[in-house]
């Protein structure tokens, strides 16, 4: 079956003006590609998909012939073999758009352009079908479990193939047939040159085939809906908000042979009653005396894992903060964890006795400062 795809603005893609020289399209492509090369980009599918809509538009509008075929107005482009077109990757274009510096068709290596790597899948005449969906599913978690880490159970309502009828749509004992409008192609089209000017068959709604007894327990989407249950590691010192990729457990792809796209699982983290998390360290308040903070004092503090002995220095004031290395929250990959920022509050004691009254005014008066003297207007 041909495919075909709907173009978007090729000059939007490579970021110049439709008037743009061969030599602001080739620097434009240049660029773009250094940015979204996969090797550049380990497992992002963005940055992959980017990749390949800037090989695309630079293919088309670096030939002469195509790009005055393009700016003439079609909207459809068919992707696969023939003289007829197809979005395809040649290493030429590489040779061109940097000059031929990489040297000839059989020594062209396009990971010379970031530093060495093998050989890549992003080539190839057609492009792939289309994934699912991908799907969010939110993980409430307490703040210790953020903390240790965790193996959690979850349970996802998403569309599976139907069991009865396989994913064709098909009541059992019959299939699909080629839609006698299109041929079984999806569209109808006329070839103009390396183009195709298409539209949707009107008839199959551009699938191709036609369910003529659709299958009772789907029926005819190939597809239902069940809770799926997986499991989920969560990694110790997850941050808030961080989302733990499912590869391949999202919604199965409308098209047949399409991969399913990936789930994706969201930590929501609760709040702690003790602990403030910045970044990798954890911020906690603990108050002490005003004698303490005068004279100086040991304090048992506590921490996400028991408690500790922290000195308070002699005249320490309220609001300062001391540190702790390593008592803060675990750092991704096993890389130690963040410190531990403990914020002195002096209290200021209240419902004095008598006596505590008169040994404060004994030390005021043997202290005989005044803190606002440099207050004074001038």
């Amino acid at each position: 079956m041909q495919r075909f795809y709907v173009l978007e603005d090729l000059y939007k893609i490579l970021g110049v003006d439709s008037k743009a020289s061969k030599a602001e399209i080739k620097k434009a492509f240049r660029k773009l590609a250094r940015k979204y090369h996969p090797d550049a980009n380990p497992d992002d599918d963005e940055a992959e998909a980017r990749f390949k809509e800037v090989n695309q538009a630079h293919e088309i509008l670096s030939d002469d012939e195509k790009r005055r075929a393009y700016d003439a107005g079609p909207q459809f482009y068919e992707a696969g073999a023939g003289a007829g077109g197809g979005f395809r990757f040649d290493p030429s274009m590489f040779q061109e758009a940097f000059g031929g510096r990489f040297g000839g068709a059989g020594s062209f290596n396009i990971f010379d352009l970031f530093g060495g790597g093998g050989p890549g899948a992003y080539g190839g005449a057609a492009a792939a079908p289309a994934r699912g969906a991908d799907l969010t599913y939110t993980l409430n978690l307490s703040f210790e479990d953020s903390l240790r880490g965790a193996t959690t159970k979850i349970a996802v309502d998403k569309n599976v193939t139907c069991r009865v009828c396989h994913g064709t749509g098909a009541e059992p004992g019959t299939s699909p047939i080629s839609c006698p409008e299109c041929l079984g192609r999806g569209v109808i089209s006329q070839n103009q040159g390396y183009f195709a000017l298409s539209q949707a068959c009107m008839r199959c709604a551009g699938a191709g085939t036609i369910i003529e007894k659709p299958c009772h327990r789907c029926g005819g989407s190939g597809q239902v809906l069940a809770t799926k249950r997986y499991t989920v590691k969560i990694p110790p010192g997850v941050r808030p908000g961080s989302k733990i990729r499912l590869k391949g457990k999202g919604q199965p792809s409308n098209v047949p042979g399409g991969p399913p796209g990936d789930l994706y699982v969201k930590v929501n983290v609760e709040s702690s009653l003790l602990f403030h998390r910045s970044g990798d360290d954890l911020k906690i308040t603990v108050p002490v005396t005003i004698s303490e903070a005068a004279l100086g004092a040991r304090i048992t503090v506590p921490t996400t894992n028991g408690s500790i002995s922290l000195k308070i220095p002699r005249g320490t004031q309220s609001g300062r903060l001391l540190r702790v290395k390593g008592k803060g929250a675990p750092r991704p990959k096993g890389s130690g964890s963040g410190d531990l920022l403990v914020k002195v509050k002096v209290e200021v004691p209240t419902n004095l006795t008598k006596e505590q009254k008169e040994a404060l005014k004994e030390f005021a008066r043997l202290r005989n400062e005044n803190p606002r003297e440099e207050l004074k207007p001038e």
